[in-house]
């Protein structure tokens, strides 16, 4: 992504911001340090990136943002929404100690509570974004350590600031949905591609022409025909398909502003369903049936994991589970997977304005898969389908 593709009003950027340091306060985080990416992004309206040199936004409850990053990148900063919002932007010269940059503020805190009595002497909560590497964490830990008169406690930003980054603003919702749409053309565009003599390869090169047509970049294409669609992660190859066989095509791209398509649909070579294998079309009815349950199970105050058991209990009492190999779904956003993960033993209660996928399948190797995938996102009281591309065998 380029800081020239800007997706929201610097207003928008702003108010999540503010959001930012108002949920941080409630979690009782002390600190937020966020390297380049997903995250980033969101609250800056910036990709920059700097490779191995860190660039980090940090931000405290009670203090002003700010972005450490080297020198060489603050014109491209300067480009991005940072500038109308007034973050302060700390570069630095190769050679120089970033993390000191990144930690003084958070000395002048530690100071400041010093200066009030006990607060001085707890421990400090200090949460990390996942985009930052080994290298940036360690030495950032000995810069707090250093700076702290308590050893500092450190969570994952993703997971202790799940309120701010999985619940999608209107704004988001609506590109989202705009994402949803261009990948619902291209797949109502594809059983015309499925022709018997032709290559996956053949596909798969039409396919990344389509979706282009919406998208400034192809995040993946699957063309799995025959026995290649019981591998969950099969791309596309040399095979050339034949009449009556399934083929999972499972297709994702990025909008200019940086949100993500993600759809699957299971189609059969040449368009007649009853020509395909008849085990193969008893399976099918089963995954829509699962897939079903697992829509319906989407809403406020489930947890993750009940829609994942939706879905997979149906597939489950159908003899199929030991064939159903993966997670039912994930988020969706800036990230094409983040949180909520839909799977077992994950109790994350969903939440108004989440979005994720819904995608349960089933894989008998050496014969054929099939995989049936639409995002979602939660209303005040159910789900709403992003998706809306035909759903049964075409």
């Amino acid at each position: 992504m380029s800081d020239s593709q800007i997706a929201f009003p610097v207003s928008v950027y702003a108010q999540r911001l503010k959001h930012a340091q108002e949920v941080a306060a409630e979690k009782g985080i002390d600190l937020l340090i966020l390297g380049t990416g997903a995250d980033f992004a969101y609250l800056t309206g910036s990709w920059v990136s700097s490779h191995e040199r860190l660039t980090a936004l940090v931000l405290c409850p009670d203090a002003a943002p700010f972005i450490v990053a080297p020198a060489t990148d603050i014109e491209t900063l300067n480009a991005s929404p940072v500038a109308e919002l007034g973050i302060e932007l700390r570069g630095w010269q190769d050679g120089e100690n970033p993390y000191e940059l990144a930690c003084d503020s958070f000395a002048q805190q530690q100071e400041g509570a010093a200066g009030t009595g006990d607060e001085g002497n707890k421990a400090p909560t200090v949460a990390l974004g996942a985009s930052l590497t080994a290298d940036h964490v360690l030495r950032l830990q000995d810069g707090l350590r250093a700076n702290s008169s308590a050893q500092p406690q450190y969570v994952l930003a993703t997971y202790a600031l799940a309120e701010l980054f999985t619940r999608k603003d209107d704004a988001e919702i609506k590109e989202l949905a705009k994402a949803g749409s261009a990948i619902d053309a291209v797949h109502n565009a594809v059983p015309e591609l499925l022709k018997p003599g032709r290559t996956e390869a053949d596909v798969a090169a039409d396919l990344r022409e389509l979706i282009l047509r919406e998208h400034v970049e192809i995040d993946f294409i699957i063309v799995g025909s025959g026995p290649n669609g019981a591998n969950p992660h099969y791309d596309y190859g040399d095979r050339v398909l034949t009449e009556g066989e399934p083929v999972v095509v499972d297709i994702g791209g990025t909008l200019p502003s940086g949100y993500h398509s993600d759809t699957t649909r299971t189609y059969v070579v040449g368009g007649d369903v009853t020509a395909a294998p008849q085990d193969f079309q008893k399976a099918y009815a089963v995954l829509e049936r699962a897939q079903a349950a697992g829509r319906a199970a989407a809403k406020p105050g489930a947890t993750a994991q009940d829609v994942d058991r939706a879905t997979r209990s149906i597939i489950e009492e159908a003899g199929y589970g030991e064939y159903y190999t993966h997670r039912t779904g994930h988020g969706i956003g800036l990230s094409t997977h983040e949180e909520p993960f839909i799977m077992e033993g994950n109790e994350l209660v969903l939440e108004e304005g989440m979005a994720f996928s819904i995608e349960p399948g089933i894989y008998i190797p050496g014969k054929w898969g099939m995989r049936l995938e639409d995002i979602v996102y939660t209303t005040a009281d159910g789900y709403e389908s992003l998706n809306k591309a035909p759903r049964e065998l075409r």
